[in-house]
C-alpha cells in the first residue's frame, strides 16, 4: 500500500507517522526462515542479512511491512549511507560493519498465518504493539501518534532533520499495491523518481566523465517525457560508477517519446531507460522540468515504469 501525496490532514480519524528514508520492505517471518522482499516484490534478503536476526524477537509467524534504513551517527535515517547497500547483492564483512542497516516496522499484515488486511489500520497497529519488536538500533517499532495536531509533529520532525510525516486513516484497511488516500505523505522537502535517458560530457575537471543526466518521467499515456537534467550531488565515485553502468546501457537513439531539447540532444549519449534514479528538487516548472533538482542516488528497488510525476 502507498501513500499519495498531500498537505497533512486533521482530525482525529486519523493518526501520523514518521517519515522514514529508507527502502520498503515486506519481511516475512516463520520460525527460523526470513525473506525480505522490496516494493517491486524482488527479494532481497541476501542484500540485508541483518534482516535474519529479527527470528530473535517474533516467535509467531508474521508478514510485516516496514522500511530498511542506515543511521548516522545521530540516529537518523541517512540515504546516502544507504546508497552503499542498495546496490551490493551479497555484501561483505567490510559492508556490513561500516553500513549496518536497521528494521523499522509500521505494519502488521499477517498473523499465524491469518490475513490482517481487512482488519483497520487501528488494529493492526495495537496487534503490532503486542510483539514488541524493539532492539534498537537494530530493529524497532516506532511510535504512532493519535489525537495529535499533525503541524506539531512536522516541525519536530523538521527540528530532528527527518524526511516528514506520514498521515493513515484509523479505520484504513490495508490495500497492497494501491496508491491511496487513506495513507497521506507530507515530506519536508521533495523527491522525485526519475529514469536516465541519457548523458552529456562534462567539463573542466569532468571532462572525462558525466556532465549531467538527462531524467525522464512516465506520463498518464505511459511516454517516456523529458523532466529536465542533473549535474550535482555526484561525489566523483558515484560519477564513475554511473559511467560504467551507462555505457553497457548506450543505444544509437533517444528513447524519450517527447523531444529533449536541442542544446542537451545534440550532446546526448543516450541508454536504455533501465535505470531508475532519485532527485530532491524545488518544484515542477510550468514546462514539466524539475527545478533545481540533485542527485540523491540509484533506486534499484523501483521499476522505471514506477518513475511517475509526484
Amino acid at each position: 500500500m502507498l501513500a499519495t501525496l498531500g498537505d497533512l490532514p486533521g482530525g482525529d480519524a486519523w493518526a501520523f507517522e514518521w517519515k522514514w528514508d529508507g527502502v520498503r520492505a515486506l519481511v516475512c517471518v516463520d520460525g527460523a526462515e526470513v525473506i525480505a522482499w522490496s516494493r517491486n516484490q524482488r527479494d532481497i534478503t541476501p542484500t540485508y542479512p541483518e534482516v535474519a536476526a529479527i527470528t530473535g524477537l517474533v516467535d509467531r509467524p508474521v508478514l510485516l511491512d516496514g522500511e530498511i534504513l542506515t543511521l548516522d551517527h545521530q540516529g537518523r535515517p541517512d540515504f546516502g549511507r544507504l546508497q552503499s547497500r542498495m546496490h551490493v547483492r551479497r555484501p561483505d564483512e567490510r559492508l556490513l560493519h561500516e553500513y549496518p542497516v536497521a528494521v523499522y516496522v509500521f505494519d502488521l499484515l499477517q498473523l499465524d498465518g491469518r490475513s490482517l488486511l481487512a482488519q483497520p489500520y487501528q488494529q493492526r497497529r495495537a496487534r503490532l504493539a503486542e510483539l514488541e519488536i524493539d532492539e534498537p538500533p537494530r530493529f524497532r517499532t516506532p511510535d504512532h501518534y493519535e489525537r495529535v495536531d499533525g503541524r506539531e509533529l512536522l516541525e519536530i520532525a523538521r527540528e530532528h532533520g527527518l524526511e516528514g510525516l506520514v498521515a493513515k486513516r484509523r479505520d484504513s484497511h490495508y490495500q497492497p499495491g494501491r496508491r491511496s488516500r487513506h495513507w497521506i505523505k507530507t515530506p519536508l522537502r521533495l523527491t522525485q523518481e526519475v529514469v536516465i535517458g541519457g548523458w552529456t560530457p562534462g567539463e573542466g575537471r569532468r571532462a572525462d566523465t558525466i556532465g549531467s543526466l538527462l531524467l525522464g518521467v512516465y506520463d498518464e499515456e505511459d511516454r517516456l517525457t523529458y523532466a529536465g537534467h542533473v549535474g550535482t550531488g555526484f561525489s566523483d565515485a558515484a560519477l564513475a560508477d554511473m559511467l560504467g553502468r551507462l555505457r553497457r546501457l548506450q543505444r544509437a537513439t533517444s528513447a524519450f517519446d517527447v523531444p529533449v531539447p536541442r542544446e542537451y540532444a545534440r550532446r546526448a549519449s543516450w541508454v536504455e531507460p533501465a535505470l531508475v534514479g532519485e532527485v530532491e528538487h524545488r518544484q515542477w516548472t510550468s514546462d514539466g522540468r524539475l527545478r533545481h533538482p540533485s542527485w540523491r542516488g540509484l533506486r534499484p528497488d523501483r521499476e522505471p515504469g514506477e518513475a511517475r510525476r509526484a
